[in-house]
């Protein structure tokens, strides 16, 4: 390369160079000096006939014209001259002047590409220019942008941050994203926005995911500029960072913490909220995944409320464990599903008794002596709390059948059908002395029949006899019952609609929907018992609510829980 002076009027800007077709550059910060001094670097050119090609120094070129505009005159440009014909020297050298100033990728990307072509390989310009193999790749793959991408973004239409998250696009979305850019009518999606656009609202980075990326068998899409990889399938990903979350839960409860409490995808762990409690003296797991999958893991925390209460407790004398502490967790479920479970149940259990006068019988006898319920007497009136329940027991085949017994009985006592009720209480020893009289006539077939209705239809529902009633008899719901949309709905825990999902689709179903929110888990339960949205029909469940001995789901405080363990204790000691 030698060097020369050259006059303006015989320099002219390369294609070869980088910015080459482009608006005037900005030479606000170099204009002055040129002023004062003149061209000092020379500008890199090579001969093209009578003129020269500027290959490096446009915005030298540039503040020259300028300050000959201003004065008239100006001295010949000092130019190094590069040989004819290279025109792979010619591109690394515009590059490497302009290499300070971070180029944009549309220009590296066509610079790159023009090297290519000269026979340069990746290798050789990573080296060349000081940069990675993989930012070359990124660089040439931006050719796989639509030519009105690749026009848009160096006519500066479209941003760094924008032109990389298309890179991320499929041609589909491409040509998509592009009619909207074209439409003044419409709104194109820019910068994050745009990301997730092209995920349908969600973009998952790899960098979040609890299990190894061998195990995900969906497709992750490469950023070209960067690091960051997202899940094409974030249904995939939900599902495998849920089983990963189900691991690490099942692994701190074998570690012996009193409770891990997942929350919903999208809730945070507000800490303000709660206090540290050591495992020992019963504080809790809370694992926080947020909308993106990031997962964040707290250890031993408590409530403030339950720290309170667990702090009380210590204070009088009770245990750490928190085995006299029923009070100190939250209930288990609202009043009005413990209404609704101990209706069913009472149900249940009632009808089974019509089937055993010999229990009803020895029931009844209890009742009598011991005075306990509603041996006034009455009949159980069956209170609900709302209309949804009133209308889930009145549609309750368990209810039908004992109406149809109630006629029967009613025929078997002579009593006028004009009288709604058969038990109630009335202060006439006449009626009394009537029904002596028709006992007496009766075989002790007809009033064990009698006496089974009747303890029926007085048992108090909700009561410990019910409930022991129920474990005596074996009793199996699911003959008279199935989940009905007033049962699903009034579940409203997410944990234990987690773990009725484990019942009816199995753990791994639950697993993978272990963040979802309770109303999600309950729909894939709805489509479960109905075979639906591909889901295999499991229509003979029985909640554990339901069972005879009740068995509950969370570590939550309930009546039907403290009664089944008072039971079995009375079972023990007789």
């Amino acid at each position: 390369m030698q060097l020369d002076h050259i006059e303006i009027a015989r320099l002219k800007i390369s294609p070869l160079n980088m910015r080459h077709g482009k608006r005037p550059p900005d030479i606000a910060d170099i204009l002055p000096s040129v002023r004062r001094r003149g061209i000092l670097q020379p500008l890199l050119v090579r001969p093209d006939g009578d003129y020269f090609e500027i290959i490096a120094g446009r915005r030298r070129y540039f503040a020259a014209k300028t300050v000959q505009e201003e004065q008239g005159d100006i001295a010949p440009l000092p130019c190094g001259i590069l040989e004819p014909g290279d025109d792979a020297g010619a591109l690394e050298a515009s590059l490497i002047d302009i290499a300070r100033r971070d180029p944009d990728e549309m220009a590296q990307h066509e610079t790159f590409a023009r090297l290519i072509k000269e026979g340069r390989g990746i290798a050789d310009i990573a080296e060349t220019f000081g940069v990675t193999e993989r930012m070359v790749k990124g660089r040439l793959a931006l050719g796989n942008l639509l030519p009105g991408l690749r026009t848009a973004y160096r006519n500066e239409d479209i941003d760094a941050e924008t032109i990389r998250h298309l890179t991320l696009a499929s041609k589909a979305q491409q040509k998509a994203w592009l009619a909207l850019l074209s439409d003044p009518k419409a709104h194109a999606p820019q910068g994050y926005q745009l990301k997730r656009w092209l995920f349908g609202g969600q973009s998952i980075s790899t960098k979040v995911a609890l299990f190894s990326l061998e195990e995900y068998t969906g497709e992750i899409v490469s950023d070209l500029f960067g690091d960051d990889s997202y899940f094409a399938q974030t249904d995939l990903f939900w599902k495998k960072q849920n089983e990963a979350i189900a691991a690490k839960r099942a692994a701190y409860l074998d570690a012996g913490w009193s409770a891990v409490e997942v929350l919903e995808a999208g809730q945070r762990f507000q800490t303000w909220e709660h206090e540290k409690v050591s495992k020992k003296k019963g504080g809790k797991i809370f694992i926080s995944v947020s909308d993106g999958g990031d997962v964040e893991i707290y250890e031993g925390y408590l409530s403030r409320k339950e720290a309170r209460r667990a702090s009380k407790a210590k204070r009088a004398g009770e245990s750490e464990d928190g085995a006299s502490l029923p009070d100190s967790v939250r209930p288990a479920m609202t009043q009005a599903m413990q209404n609704y479970l101990e209706l069913h149940r009472y149900a249940a259990v009632r009808l089974a008794l019509l089937a055993r006068s010999d229990i009803a019988f020895r029931l009844l006898i209890a009742h009598a002596v011991a005075s306990s319920g509603h041996w006034q007497v009455r009949a159980e009136p069956q209170k609900t709390q709302n209309e949804a329940i009133a209308a889930s027991l009145e549609a309750s085949p368990a209810q039908s059948v004992f109406a149809a017994e109630r006629e029967a009985v009613r025929a078997l006592l002579g009593q006028p059908e004009e009288e709604d009720e058969l038990v109630s209480y009335s202060a006439r020893e006449e009626r009394t002395v009537q029904l002596f009289v028709r006992l007496l006539t009766m075989t002790d077939g007809d009033v064990q029949r009698v006496a089974a209705y009747i303890m029926g239809e007085t048992l108090a529902a909700g009561s410990f006899a019910a409930e022991a009633a129920g474990i005596v008899l074996n009793v199996d719901p699911r003959a008279h019952w199935q989940a009905d949309e007033t049962f699903l709905d009034l579940v409203r825990d997410k944990a234990t609609a987690n773990a009725m999902l484990a019942e009816v689709a199995g753990k791994a179903v639950a697993d993978a929907n272990l963040t979802e929110r309770a109303k999600t888990q309950k729909q894939v339960i709805r489509d479960c018992l109905a075979g639906e949205n591909g889901r295999t029909k499991t229509p003979d469940w029985l909640p554990g609510w339901l069972a005879f001995p009740f068995r509950g789901y969370t570590d939550g405080r309930c009546a039907l829980t403290r009664r089944t363990t008072e039971i079995e204790r009375l079972y023990k000691a007789s």
